[in-house]
């Protein structure tokens, strides 16, 4: 985790616990850990109830709450743990999509496998065919234009001011240099690339289409204190569906647009349980103000491993993520065939886990498997659901998205807000 001071919050079945902890302004780290590592955390608890007791000034009643003051929080998030270089100085705009609300954003950037020059970043509205519907603000580090970036290092911008409504769509625009963090598959459809300086530049970027998130890995946004929750897993949870996709057709945003809270993606493709957890610190618990995770995580691990250590992984994980945010487990999908192992093997294992999780992990369980398979065959998927027996279709995302909405808004998401 990063340095500095900011305020996240755990949420609990009742009242709130307020915790201070989380990074704050210019950070710039490493986000490879040590295997062994584990999370840091430096937070001091605040009293309960979302609302802190006011002291007496001017006459004013000591036992009238007041609200906790605004705080950043991830409105977009990608782990980006794969890695894309450009030979000379490149701009790239994405179009990215955000779920929060506020005043003022921060942005972080995630460097490759190898070192990244940043040379002017710029954010604004998304206007009509790539063009912009508000003039480029540029965004600084530490009051400077760029900035030089080592290897697998994140770095988080200054507060920039720019208001947003939940769910609007900004263009980041910036100028690169050297190797940047990226997706293993297109989300950010309506996005460009071109060669040279054009960060600046209002109207379309021209150059190439380009879909792949590259740099840019978390939004965040100033405003009121609010459940934020961040989504683990694998493909299924990034979003494939053919490899020329929208992270707006992924269960995990659909179903934060749908609740009106933020539900930010850390799904990585072909991700296990080895790599959740020794990358969980970088590509996860560093994101300011998280209450609540979703869990989805297992499928690729069925065939290598006992099931003994399945569910001991999956227990590690979430006593992992106890100190951060409320976990919600989800059980896994059908899986009609194996690309690895044997097939058998597979589909037992599968079982076996649903069943624990089910067990173990009851109230806070996410039940994929009951509301997309087949009603004869619990390893297929209803008709229409995949698209290759292994992975959802935008309409499997849409169904998961909906239990999802379910599941949490029996469990009193998203809370009253504090007048």
């Amino acid at each position: 985790m990063g340095s500095g001071r900011g305020v996240a919050l755990r949420v609990g079945l009742g009242a709130l616990l307020l915790l201070r902890c989380g990074p704050s302004g210019y950070e710039e780290e490493t986000f490879f850990p040590p295997e062994d590592s584990a999370p840091a955390s430096s937070c001091e608890a605040l009293p309960s109830g979302g609302l802190e007791v006011a002291p007496v000034r001017g006459g004013h009643d000591p036992g009238q709450p007041r609200p906790l003051p605004p705080m950043f929080q991830p409105g977009f998030h990608l782990a980006l743990r794969w890695s894309h270089s450009v030979g000379g100085l490149t701009t790239f705009r994405l179009r990215v999509p955000v779920n929060r609300a506020g005043q003022r954003l921060r942005l972080a950037f995630r460097s490759g496998d190898g070192p990244l020059v940043l040379r002017r970043v710029t954010v604004a509205h998304v206007g009509d065919e790539g063009s912009l519907a508000s003039a480029p603000v540029p965004v600084t580090f530490s009051g400077a234009p760029g900035l030089s970036v080592a290897t697998r290092t994140r770095v988080v911008s200054d507060a920039v001011s720019l208001p947003i409504h939940f769910g609007d769509e900004l263009a980041v625009s910036f100028e690169v240099e050297g190797s940047l963090a990226a997706s293993a598959i297109e989300l950010l459809p309506g996005s460009a690339m071109r060669s040279g300086a054009w960060a600046n530049v209002e109207g379309p970027l021209g150059g190439t289409a380009w879909a792949i998130p590259v740099g840019l890995a978390t939004v965040e946004v100033e405003g009121p204190p609010a459940r934020a929750f961040v989504a683990l897993g694998d493909s299924i949870t990034e979003g494939y569906i053919d490899g020329h996709d929208d992270i707006r057709d992924t269960w995990a945003f659909r179903a934060g647009a749908q609740l009106g809270v933020p539900i930010v993606n850390a799904g990585v493709s072909g991700q296990g349980f080895y790599d959740g957890l020794r990358l969980l610190d970088g590509e996860a618990l560093v994101l300011s103000g998280i209450t609540d995770c979703i869990v989805l995580l297992g499928t690729n691990d069925l065939s290598g491993v006992p099931d003994s250590k399945l569910l001991a992984d999956m227990e590690r994980l979430t006593e992992r993520l106890k100190p951060f945010c409320r976990t919600w487990t989800g059980t896994l999908l059908p899986k009609e065939h194996a690309n690895n192992g044997k097939y058998e093997q597979v589909k037992a294992s599968r079982l076996v886990m649903n069943a624990w999780i089910r067990e173990h992990r009851w109230p806070d369980v996410i039940d994929f498997e009951a509301v997309t398979h087949a009603p004869d065959n619990v390893h297929h998927f209803l008709d229409g659901l995949d698209v290759d027996g292994i992975h959802p279709s935008a309409a499997g995302h849409g169904v998961m998205s909906d239990e999802v909405v379910r599941v949490l808004r029996a469990h009193g998401v998203p809370p009253q807000q504090a007048p």
